[in-house]
């Protein structure tokens, strides 16, 4: 791949953005109904410019647990919403399903492509906005935790942050986590992370978006691209210093920074900040 040529011409990003990022909602046993209603209001009352779900929509890719969280994002519709899959949206102890369909009651319910590019403008035919290349980083035959990504993705990916226009923001979304969690327990990187965090400042990227480990980490590789890993937005599910807990990260970018806040939902308040962290201008 020749990752030079995506980032020439590159302007500043020329717009505000706000994206709400949220992983690991686990429709199924782990999933909290409170947190998830106290979440839609939080997106309603906060109107983002664009929702991301980094994965883990459900425990264990049951039809009604997809019925559940179809339903959720139909709650959220007046939104641009970019998803993707994680590892537990596909079948675990279905042998059988997982070898030979493993995305079937994604597709059916969620989205039809599995890697997918979105634009985000303020009006029809306007060139200031986002792009968000979401990949998807299972694999439930080869890696069924850590996932992997292939050469055909990320060449996609490539061509795609290559052709948004100068002044758009580039935002790549995958579920599974490419740094170490900051204080260095569970979560191993995705295989081979380290060539993808290499050809993110070729791309142009201007922070990866992603989940899987179940609390928030807000860092930078070694190039200075932020990459920020949503905990469990609506989940019992939480670890680490998040044990026991939901988070989402809520994000603001403008031409000077990017500024990222955690918040942490209680049943009396809702979805409240706790702390977060500022990147320089994309």
């Amino acid at each position: 791949m020749d990752s030079e040529a995506a980032n020439f011409g590159r302007s500043p990003i020329s717009i505000e953005v706000t994206i709400l990022h949220l992983s690991d909602v686990h429709f199924g046993s782990a999933h909290s109904s409170a947190a998830a209603s106290a979440l839609v209001r939080f997106a309603h009352r906060k109107r983002p410019s664009a929702v991301v779900i980094s994965g883990d929509l459900t425990q264990r890719a049951k039809v009604r647990e997809y019925r559940a969280a179809r339903a959720f994002l139909d709650g959220l519709a007046e939104y641009p919403v970019v998803v993707t899959a994680g590892n537990h949206d596909v079948p675990l102890y279905r042998v059988g399903e997982r070898i030979l369909a493993p995305f079937r009651n994604y597709r059916r319910h969620i989205e039809v492509a599995l890697d997918t590019v979105t634009d985000v403008v303020p009006g029809p035919g306007d060139d200031r906005g986002a792009r968000f290349v979401a990949l998807n980083s299972t694999s439930p035959r080869t890696a069924i935790v850590n996932g992997r990504l292939r050469r055909r993705q990320l060449e996609l990916a490539e061509r795609s942050f290559g052709d948004a226009p100068p002044g758009f923001l580039r935002v790549l979304v995958v579920h599974h986590n490419l740094i170490d969690p900051e204080d260095g327990s569970y979560g191993t990187p995705l295989r081979r992370a380290r060539r993808v965090l290499d050809a993110l400042p070729g791309w142009g990227v201007d922070m990866v978006l992603g989940g899987h480990v179940h609390r928030a980490t807000l860092a930078e590789s070694t190039a200075g691209v932020p990459v920020l890993l949503a905990g469990t937005a609506t989940s019992t599910r939480g670890r680490g210093p998040e044990r026991g807990r939901t988070s989402l990260n809520w994000i603001r970018v403008r031409s000077d920074g990017i500024e990222v806040k955690v918040h942490f939902f209680s049943s009396e308040a809702g979805f409240c900040p706790e702390w977060g962290r500022s990147f320089g201008a994309p």
